[in-house]
């Protein structure tokens, strides 16, 4: 038995932040961001629209598609509602499943491939025969947008799919999977403050210990290593080689990261996809957000990967079902 995709269903929020409204407070241009991370727009959560509510959003949109009786919730996020508890049984709450299995999974921008591989066991175990698996993130909540260095680059969203038992070979079939992390480099990108090793009083928030921080050069550096790195071992274990993909769809972090990762996958320009330009980096939401604009075929071959804070990567491979995506 194997899991399959049965159902994709997204939520963005519906204010639009371009470039140049961020121009207008920062010392930064249209063109500066364009031509350094490929993002001209993203997607910012108005005051009081919380994670829960984009990942209901999409969860509901899937579960509508799949018409697929679903045992088990799990939502990938690093930006839940609160610290404790997490957002996974309020989201199975509030699509009336009831009182099922439902938890986070926190790998930052990799959660989503992490997500799917919990769901993937859960189905293996016996657990449940469909689970439902939501990438969602307001990451405008832990964005400083005095920072050009890391406001220019996020954005809100979420995305969910409907995971299902199935047969080997079967339309939808997802994995194997690869995953990795790196814990020596967790500080190259995170929030230092909030948690706790470091909990929020006045000297933390005074310093803006509540944002992101970012060694942008490094992560740059780590994450076109371990994308190219994760997708190889993935597609060793299925037998197969980047020319058997029909479509990459990484993590849309930065246009430059996908391309330097396809490139030297040899995955040529007319096999990518990039709707990183629409959203910025939505972090565990972007890899279902990117599944619903790719315009993907039936049968066709798709090679997901992400690399995210921690440091955590993974990758896996999908057989794109017959899915009407709106």
């Amino acid at each position: 038995m194997t899991s399959v995709l049965k159902g994709l269903g997204v939520a963005v929020p519906s204010r639009v932040v371009t470039n140049d409204d961020l121009a207008a407070t920062l010392d930064t241009s249209d063109e500066w961001v364009r031509t350094r991370t490929g993002i001209a727009e993203r997607r910012i959560a108005e005051p009081g629209v919380a994670t829960a509510d984009l990942a209901v959003e999409a969860g509901a949109e899937a579960l509508k598609r799949a018409e697929v009786d679903v045992g088990a919730v799990v939502v990938a996020t690093c930006t839940a509602d609160r610290t404790i508890p997490g957002i996974g049984p309020e989201v199975a709450s509030r699509l009336g499943l009831g009182t099922i299995p439902a938890l986070d999974v926190n790998a930052a921008c990799a959660g989503f491939v992490y997500a799917l591989s919990v769901a993937s066991g859960l189905i293996a175990s016996g657990v449940a025969d469909g689970v439902l698996v939501a990438g969602a993130e307001t990451m405008s909540r832990v964005t400083d947008f005095s920072d050009r260095s890391t406001a220019v680059l996020f954005g809100d969203g979420a995305g969910a799919v409907v995971l299902a038992r199935g047969e080997p070979g079967e339309p939808g079939e997802v994995g194997p999977y690869d995953l990795g992390s790196d814990g020596e480099g967790a500080d190259l990108l995170e929030v230092p403050g909030g948690g706790s090793r470091r909990p929020l009083d006045a000297a933390a928030l005074a310093e803006g210990a509540q944002y992101l921080k970012m060694d942008g050069r490094e992560v740059y550096r780590q994450a076109v290593r371990r994308m190219v790195a994760s997708s190889e071992a993935v597609l060793a274990k299925a037998g197969l080689a980047a020319a058997d993909v029909d479509r990459l769809v990484g993590h849309q972090a930065n246009a430059r990261i996908l391309e330097a990762v396809a490139d030297r996958l040899g995955i040529g320009e007319e096999r990518r996809f990039l709707n990183v330009a629409r959203y910025g980096n939505t972090s565990a939401a972007s890899i279902p957000l990117a599944l619903a604009d790719a315009d993907l075929v039936a049968g066709e071959r798709v090679l997901l990967t992400a690399f995210g804070a921690g440091m955590s990567w993974g990758s896996t491979l999908l057989r794109w079902p017959d899915l009407p995506v709106t």
